[in-house]
């Protein structure tokens, strides 16, 4: 199992990135606190990473920390939560902030989450507790602004802004929503989908 990667960083279109090793190119999916502590495009990183398989794909996902990864790891264990959703909620909130909810028994922070309804909320904080019992991570605060101005929809990163958070399960009407609604257009596109994500 591919277990980390130390290389160059190629791309980084949310919620994908794609990192070469050794002339070898591996494309991953990354929640968007991963991305947004990613260094700039062809620069080293190091991620760490978990190999999902199906049937249909092997899908490989990157995360900034180990923590992030656990965390990762335990969220696909709860059922009815799958790879995609455990990515939606670690885009959402940082590990801490999950663990956060999780301890204060906040279903209606959940909620907030695409894909996560009331029953799904209550099951994640009914199994992930005891497991998250002792857990301490370095959580990051997502940062937040005051918007009142529209995007101009000819930015190219502003497209690329909505078409993340419509990977990450929003529609795409939330999604341009959600972008339009940030103040500085100048921003990268994976900084307005935490924005938009800690708006939203």
């Amino acid at each position: 199992m591919i277990g980390r990667l130390n290389g160059l960083l190629l791309e980084k279109q949310p919620p994908f990135i794609l990192v070469e090793v050794n002339g070898v190119g591996y494309e991953c999916q990354a929640p968007m606190n991963t991305i947004y502590n990613l260094p700039e495009i062809n620069q080293s990183v190091i991620v760490h990473t978990h190999l999902s398989v199906s049937e249909n794909a092997h899908t490989l996902f990157a995360f900034y920390s180990l923590e992030e990864r656990k965390l990762f790891r335990e969220l696909i264990k709860v059922n009815g939560v799958g790879p995609k959703l455990a990515l939606a909620i670690l885009s959402a909130m940082s590990a801490m902030e999950f663990v956060q909810n999780v301890h204060a028994g906040d279903s209606n922070g959940l909620v907030k989450i695409p894909g996560v309804g009331k029953k799904t909320a209550e099951r994640l904080i009914i199994e992930m507790k005891d497991k998250l019992k002792d857990w301490q991570v370095d959580g990051v605060a997502l940062a937040g602004v005051e918007n009142t101005t529209t995007l101009a929809p000819q930015s190219d990163h502003v497209a690329e802004a909505i078409s993340g958070l419509v990977a990450l399960g929003y529609k795409p009407q939330a999604a341009s929503l959600a972008i339009s609604k940030i103040k500085d257009d100048s921003l990268p596109a994976a900084s307005l989908i935490r924005l938009a994500l800690k708006n939203m």
